[in-house]
């Protein structure tokens, strides 16, 4: 029978959705969240800027181990594109459709912590929600790594007269929306509130790391293999009792115990159909998520 976890049991396996406040950095609210919780490792998903506000993903403790499956999911943008010289929005319109949706070609900004080499990314939509004179309220949903800052100043480039970003608030990222995130404020009076006895505010906040990764395909492991796996050893046909389908060769999968209990993740040595017949090794663990010693 499976066993409830406790709020305290919960914390180290969980994230949490933070609307991050304008004029500090994501750093800083990482900061933030290990002095409320006292915890030795944190980390965010996907850095936003000092200036930009919105969703903001945060590891807690043994679930920073699931960063790569964390990041990487595209994300959803609200903001004000300022326009140095006003332009038609019919042509605004025009422009941004045949350039700027779709696969695109961006060069990282200056100020960016990548190399400044074009590399392709994917502009899924976007679109005018609003145009005041020179100021165009905007929607737009991207691949991960997509700067907006840049795609905004491109417009302008593109229109021959100039555009910057003048806000931005990030509202989605993956199935992580904005109307289910919380301020520091609240992150910090529920835990003040769970340190007092009351864990209901807190267990509301709290996202468990088997909730937070919907999108990772799924090996359901018996008991007697939690051990072994949890020490590092390779999954065999013989360890799995259901494998879901769609897992291609080298995607990152989650290991599941029959608790529904994310015990690692590992690298696919094949796909689905053929990890039903494949003799040896059909995932090998990458990063252990859970200890079990049974």
């Amino acid at each position: 029978m499976k066993r409830k976890r406790t709020v305290m049991e919960l914390i180290p396996y969980s994230v949490i959705n933070i609307d991050k406040p304008i004029g500090i950095t994501s750093r800083q609210v990482v900061i933030e969240i290990k002095k409320f919780f006292g915890l030795k490792r944190c980390g965010h998903t996907g850095t936003l800027d000092p200036n930009v506000t919105g969703v903001l993903i945060v590891a807690l403790e043994n679930t920073t181990k699931a960063m790569p499956v964390l990041i990487g999911l595209d994300k959803e943008y609200e903001g004000i594109l300022y326009l140095h010289k006003d332009v038609d929005k019919k042509k605004l319109e025009e422009t941004i459709s045949e350039n700027f949706v779709g696969t695109i070609t961006q060069i990282p900004p200056v100020k960016s912590r990548v190399a400044r080499k074009p590399r392709k990314r994917v502009v899924y939509s976007f679109d005018i929600l609003e145009k005041k004179d020179k100021n165009v309220k905007f929607r737009t949903r991207v691949q991960a790594g997509t700067y907006i800052r840049k795609l905004c100043s491109d417009i302008g480039e593109k229109l021959d007269v100039g555009a910057h970003m003048k806000e931005l608030r990030r509202v989605q990222v993956g199935h992580f929306r904005l109307k289910n995130s919380h301020s520091l404020e609240e992150i910090k009076k529920a835990f003040e509130e769970f340190k007092q006895g009351n864990v209901t505010p807190l267990g509301k906040i709290l996202i468990s790391i088997e909730q937070a990764i919907p999108h990772v395909k799924k090996i359901y492991v018996k008991e007697s293999s939690l051990k072994p796996i949890s020490n590092g050893a390779p999954l065999s046909k013989s360890d799995a009792v259901k494998i879901q389908s769609g897992i291609k060769p080298n995607e990152i999968v989650g290991i599941f115990s029959l608790n529904n209990e994310l015990i690692a993740l590992g690298i696919a040595k094949t796909d689905s159909k053929n990890m039903k017949k494949r003799k040896g090794t059909i995932v090998r663990i990458d990063r252990i998520i859970r200890k079990f010693n049974l």
